[in-house]
């Protein structure tokens, strides 16, 4: 990020959270009852709360920008993606469907806004926890508690920043449901002192917080799993690069939208 951060967040950043709001509020409708767990292609689980989320998202962004396309992880699932040329939005209805089966709260949504391969807008929302993280890029980024029926006008949002790593060592964050040898190979090879767990997309959000220094994945994920929190970290002064140093870009079609390993960071990794 460049330049100091706004007061509060952007008028777009609040668009988006007023839309991820909505569909939390559908989530948790879900998340409360006796709810079925189907399985995709892939065998990864699905329920109702991500195809009702995901309807209330679509809906909302086209009445706020229906001119951009959006890729949507439940229709992308299905075989209807869109062309997107430089502008278009990201979504994942419900981040860490594995943890809303679970119940353990740590499941989130996730909208972005993608220009030009790189994601300067996004939000994060853990609906269960009452947390919202979102960015825009060069405008900084910030978090509020809230319930479903806040107004994110009204909440108070306070700013998100990175740390310098501590003298002791890094802090990491991986994942709860995807974490093997080769991370546990990372971990040790970056000198890591202490490891958290946390699912979906609050990984990068511990990042941006400041209460941790990265965030490897080396295991696969699809672009809507990532653009958002991306957002957030790198609003918060972090940065997401590919194993060979690259920043981790949007738009890979023909990669059918997956994203190589990469290592979320909290400041820039010395050369």
């Amino acid at each position: 990020m460049t330049g100091r951060a706004a007061a509060l967040p952007t008028t777009r950043a609040l668009a988006l959270a007023a839309i991820a709001l909505e569909a939390g509020a559908a989530i948790l409708d879900v998340y409360a009852s006796d709810f079925a767990v189907g399985h995709k292609d892939d065998a990864s689980p699905v329920t109702e709360a991500d195809a009702r989320a995901e309807a209330i998202i679509l809906k909302r962004l086209a009445e706020y920008q229906p001119d951009v396309p959006v890729i949507a992880e439940e229709a992308a699932s299905a075989g209807q993606v869109p062309a997107v040329g430089d502008r278009f939005f990201l979504v994942d209805p419900l981040d860490g469907t594995k943890e809303f089966v679970r119940r353990n709260g740590e499941f989130t949504v996730n909208i972005a806004l993608i220009e030009a391969g790189v994601p300067v807008a996004g939000v994060v929302y853990a609906p269960a926890l009452g947390m919202m993280a979102v960015g825009d890029r060069q405008h900084g980024a910030f978090e509020a508690t809230l319930t479903p029926d806040t107004d994110v006008r009204q909440v108070r949002w306070r700013p998100l920043r990175t740390r310098d790593v501590p003298a002791a060592g890094p802090v990491a964050v991986a994942s709860r449901s995807h974490r093997g040898e080769e991370t546990e190979a990372f971990l040790a090879r970056h000198g890591v002192v202490d490891t958290t767990s946390a699912g979906s997309s609050l990984k990068f959000v511990l990042v941006a917080r400041g209460v941790a220094d990265l965030y490897p994945r080396l295991g696969r994920t699809m672009e809507w799993d990532t653009a958002a929190g991306q957002a957030v970290l790198e609003a918060a002064g972090g940065i997401v690069l590919t194993l060979d140093g690259a920043p981790l870009g949007y738009a890979k079609r023909e990669r059918g939208f997956d994203n190589p390993h990469f290592v979320a960071w909290g400041r820039p990794p010395a050369a």
